[in-house]
């Protein structure tokens, strides 16, 4: 048995060709979905294989490399930015057909957001994402799959990927230039029509408040993780790159829309 990286120290375990994970109420939706895609042609993502004797969920293990912050160069680089925004165009594409199964039978982590369009990733970064050498070959982690509409996903997927950071953020990748070149080519990669980004800005500072007030909810429910997130100041990051993404947002914009 290996324990992997994640947001959960030792509590993701590879097991040969398994990994065992956590379960939530969510986790038999998500199960639902994951086989529903795969069904439908879409296989970059893990198998479901029901739960272990202590009820953590079994999905099969995507081999590949899968990088955190800062990001090596082949994580950073335009040929994995350009194959994991068609990538998460595929798995939305997939997931279209989910919409017509009876979703109020489903229990998601985080609240559906409108108009329902896709099922959500919820979390799609570069942690997130399974790379053979510099091209995105799967996507990870579903605990946050939700039903929504696609901006929902694009929008926190740029944020992750350009990435839209302010200046003092470690994870930050390059000036402002080079961000909105990234994002731009995220988008046109996606098939994200120009006449529609216009509303990608106020969609990534919604997305990003709608994180912090989560994780401010979550502690004060006593989850130890986001207690911890919040001590270490994980927020403050967060709503830095809020402030830094309304000062840009005119050229952010312009550039998105050229």
């Amino acid at each position: 048995m290996e324990f992997l990286q994640g947001g959960r120290e030792n509590q993701i375990a590879r097991v040969a060709n398994t990994v065992h994970r956590p379960a939530g109420p969510w986790t038999r939706s998500v199960h639902a979905l994951l086989r529903h895609v795969r069904a439908e042609g879409f296989t970059a993502v893990p198998q479901p294989l029901g739960f272990d004797e202590a009820g953590n969920e079994i999905v099969t293990f995507l081999a590949g490399e899968v990088c955190n912050y800062p990001l090596s160069p082949a994580a950073a680089s335009e040929e994995a930015l350009v194959s994991s925004a068609q990538l998460l165009r595929a798995y939305h594409e997939a997931t279209r057909s989910f919409l017509t199964q009876n979703l109020e039978s489903h229990t998601w982590l985080l609240p559906s957001q409108t108009p329902v369009e896709v099922i959500c990733h919820g979390d799609f970064a570069p942690y997130n994402v399974v790379l053979n050498g510099r091209q995105a070959i799967g996507i990870i982690d579903f605990d946050t799959a939700h039903p929504g509409p696609r901006m929902w996903d694009i929008a926190y997927a740029l944020y992750r990927w350009a990435p839209f950071t302010h200046p003092q953020n470690p994870d930050g990748l390059g000036d402002l230039k080079t961000q909105i070149g990234r994002a731009r080519l995220f988008c046109e990669a996606y098939g994200f029509p120009a006449a529609q980004r216009h509303s990608l800005v106020d969609m990534m500072i919604l997305r990003l408040e709608t994180l912090v007030n989560y994780m401010r909810a979550e502690a004060q429910k006593g989850n130890e993780a986001f207690i911890a997130n919040l001590a270490d100041g994980h927020h403050l990051l967060y709503l830095a790159d809020v402030e830094y993404l309304g000062e840009k947002r005119p050229f952010i914009l312009a550039g998105l829309q050229s």
